[in-house]
């Protein structure tokens, strides 16, 4: 069986007996109950999302690396902001860093062109498309979800279009990861996600949990995550999804009744 999502935000999920030397948080308004996730080894995760992210878009060294997260780092505790700092860091480019709501600066740092990836939540990236509209060269735009209930509703692909005719690129990547998982999955472009190596995407049906298939079609996503092992490997998201022939996958929405994530207030 898979373990709900949602006790991450009533239990402490961990297996055997530790002291964490990390502690994330979900994302989320005020008010809201946030997931927890205790990560026995800061250098496991470190190995995990810089494997799972090179995996898809090669050496982080030299790459100029910018975060647009201006809501992670407020709330703080965010797993995806101590993974961006981590690959800002790795990169040693001395134009990598967080541009917290400094759109000037990022503009001018964009335009000087050279091989980037702009990380952002999905509302800051349209903050910033609708005040400054330029072609990117050599640079890849990825967002990572998250309306925060701020703009109005739009698909994924809404999404990419705008910020497809603002830079003037052919795609815009994607990252799926949740605190509750410490594996990343990416999308290069169609919203297609693909896994790292450990990592494993599977459909289970909406009316019966414990029917669980590896078969093509639409279902609700349930995850292998190898990378958790010191809290469970095995977890039944509330997104709804795709799984194709080769083991890649589509974010189609989130279950009917489940709690909106802070980091997925993004409907398809």
């Amino acid at each position: 069986p898979f373990l709900p999502i949602s006790f991450f935000k009533t239990h402490h999920v961990v297996a055997g007996e530790f002291t964490p030397e990390l502690v994330f948080q979900s994302s989320g308004t005020t008010g809201m109950t946030r997931s927890t996730h205790l990560v026995k080894e800061a250098s496991f995760y470190k190995t995990s999302y810089t494997r799972g992210f090179e995996s898809i878009y090669g050496p982080v060294s030299g790459r100029r690396i910018l975060g647009l997260l201006p809501s992670y780092l407020e709330q703080g505790e965010s797993s995806l902001v101590y993974m961006v700092e981590g690959l800002i860091r790795d990169s040693g480019h001395p134009e990598s860093g967080f541009y917290l709501n400094d759109h000037e600066r990022l503009k001018d740092t964009l335009q000087k062109g050279g091989p980037t990836i702009l990380i952002g939540v999905t509302y800051a990236l349209l903050d910033f498309a609708e005040k400054f509209s330029f072609p990117l060269k050599e640079t890849i735009v990825m967002e990572t979800g998250g309306m925060k209930g701020r703009r109005e509703e739009l698909t994924r692909m809404e999404v990419h279009e705008r910020l497809k005719k603002a830079f003037s690129l052919e795609k815009i990547h994607s990252e799926y990861g949740m605190t509750e998982l410490l594996s990343q999955a990416y999308s290069t472009g169609e919203g297609v996600f693909a896994c790292p190596p450990w990592m494993r995407v599977l459909l289970r049906e909406e009316e019966d949990p414990l029917s669980v298939n590896t078969n093509p079609g639409n279902g609700v996503l349930n995850i292998i995550d190898l990378a958790n092992l010191y809290s469970c490997s095995f977890i039944a998201t509330e997104d709804s999804g795709r799984l194709r022939n080769d083991g890649t996958f589509d974010v189609l929405g989130r279950m009917d009744n489940s709690d909106i994530r802070g980091c997925s207030l993004l409907a398809l």
